[in-house]
């Protein structure tokens, strides 16, 4: 019999040397992710890859599975006792060593591998770990499954057969980087900055877009897992500001910048400007569906408007599909409706056929832009960027409410512009002209300004945002509006910023 796991324990004990400790709030919606020491420790992972095994082989899966580790001082010691849980529950084992996501991802591909378990923090801080999971390429577990985990680990629930078995899958880098470079070369010469903030990346992105023909100029591509510079995350300040200088210093067409692991690319154009990922998406939309009319794009329902009023999109018989946040949701639906690509505002990007397998990839995004770049010749990067409609957006603002009342708050939001759109109100003096309700309520007035509320996956916090195609006083009324009736509630509370 293995102990149940304990929700908490107190380190450097007897108890914690001897039992699981593994906090509930670690699983989430379509991943897991603890502090390490705090919130779980390694025989927790260790109930973690025995309850990974069980519900494996729960849903009639083949009991195979990829793993891989991220390039943290304890990834490798949190894998190995993942490992352990699941050669207790019989599965065989296929390790690929260090790695970024998409890597395991491929590995499931390349090997013909059922199910993938990828020991990463993703873009978190040191301290955190995590594990990304599926067992139905190129799909990843979403809220079911996480559920069904959570439950068989907490109980102990295990199916533990034994007969499990481990390889060692020697070199697999080089066969992940030859599958992205057996292509044609770039004609055109790109000079690009290459920003890895320490992390796995840096491993693997310079040689792919050498390869691919590219001038690469390296920022912060050696390994080293204390990130001593910052946080290997192209959406925080620090890093963006980094390639931006590079980029202002070496005169580069493009920076493109790569999280801790591998599986999202940020943007800076040759003037040193961040281009927002939702933007980047409309520009590789534009793109794409010149070469296959018709398409259809997944996007999540923080991004921008341009993707349904942009007229190369209209004219190019662009459809958008509006849909969750949050990756394993991008990627399912993008998967279902055989869409050509799915782009997330955090950067996750989705490539269907010809462009990919499905999975997100933040090599693969890279070379959907250098593409782009490529088919656009004499244009940098700055100008495709001034090329889309003028909006005006705000950041992702997040008010404070609590995890056991978030949702029912959202649920109240929706019935209120429910309510609004059936009984011919107006917002901002305007009348509603779509509400998309996939995922708390994002409404749009006939002028397509448009304001967001939903729930954040992981954090006590509502998520709003809010654009306009008009003008930033329209962008401002749209968030006032939104803001009157969250105050209606006094369970919510301050913002995280404003605009």
């Amino acid at each position: 019999m293995f102990p149940k796991p304990k929700p908490s324990l107190t380190p450097n004990t007897y108890a914690y040397e001897s039992e699981p400790l593994v906090k509930p709030t670690g699983f989430r919606e379509y991943d897991a992710r603890w502090l390490l020491g705090k919130e779980i420790n390694l025989m927790g992972v260790q109930a973690l890859g025995q309850g990974l095994g069980t519900l494996i082989r729960e849903m009639g899966m083949k009991p195979e599975i990829v793993t891989g580790h991220d390039f943290r001082g304890y990834s490798a010691s949190v894998k190995m006792a993942l490992m352990n849980g699941l050669l207790a529950a019989g599965c065989k084992v296929h390790d690929i060593g260090l790695a970024m996501t998409p890597m395991a991802y491929f590995a499931q591909f390349e090997l013909d591998v059922p199910c993938v378990a990828m020991v990463t923090a993703s873009h978190n801080d040191n301290g955190w770990t995590g594990v990304k999971m599926g067992a139905n390429r190129p799909l990843t577990f979403g809220p079911d499954e996480m559920t069904r985990l959570k439950e068989i680990v907490l109980n102990a629930s295990f199916d533990l057969k034994g007969g499990g078995s481990y390889a060692f899958v020697e070199n697999f880098p080089a066969r992940y980087i030859a599958d992205l470079t057996k292509r044609p070369k770039l004609k055109r010469k790109l000079k690009v900055v290459c920003a890895c903030g320490n992390g796995t990346a840096g491993a693997f992105a310079p040689q792919v877009l050498e390869a691919v023909g590219c001038e690469v100029v390296r920022l912060d591509c050696e390994l080293d897992h204390t990130f001593p510079k910052y946080n290997p995350n192209p959406e925080d300040l620090e890093m963006l500001h980094a390639m931006r200088d590079e980029v202002l210093r070496t005169k580069a067409d493009v920076g493109l910048g790569f999280d801790g692991d591998g599986d999202r690319c940020g943007v800076v154009d040759d003037l040193g400007e961040e281009i927002f990922a939702d933007k980047v998406g409309v520009m590789l939309a534009r793109d794409m569906s010149a070469l296959h009319p018709n398409s259809t794009f997944v996007v999540d329902v923080k991004s921008t408007g341009l993707y349904v009023t942009d007229p190369v999109l209209q004219k190019n018989g662009v459809k958008a599909d509006y849909w969750k946040t949050g990756h394993s949701y991008m990627k399912r639906r993008t998967h279902e409706l055989n869409a050509l690509a799915g782009f997330e505002k955090s950067g996750h990007y989705f490539f269907n056929k010809p462009f990919g397998r499905g999975y997100d990839d933040g090599l693969v995004s890279a070379l959907a832009i250098c593409d782009m770049m490529d088919r656009s010749p004499g244009k940098k990067m700055s100008e495709l960027k001034d090329a889309l409609p003028k909006t005006w957006g705000s950041p992702t603002m997040s008010p404070h409410c609590d995890d056991e009342k978030k949702y029912g708050i959202v649920d109240q939001v929706v019935k209120h512009f429910e309510a609004a759109q059936k009984n011919g109100e107006k917002i901002i003096g305007q009348p509603i002209r779509d509400l998309v309700t996939v995922n708390g309520v994002r409404v749009t007035v006939a002028d397509g300004t448009w304001g967001l509320v939903r729930a954040s996956s992981n954090k006590p916090e509502l998520v709003v945002v809010v654009e306009s195609p008009v003008s930033e006083v329209r962008m401002r009324e749209m968030f006032k509006a939104i803001d009157a009736v969250l105050r209606t509630h006094p369970e919510v509370g301050a913002y995280n910023q404003t605009i």
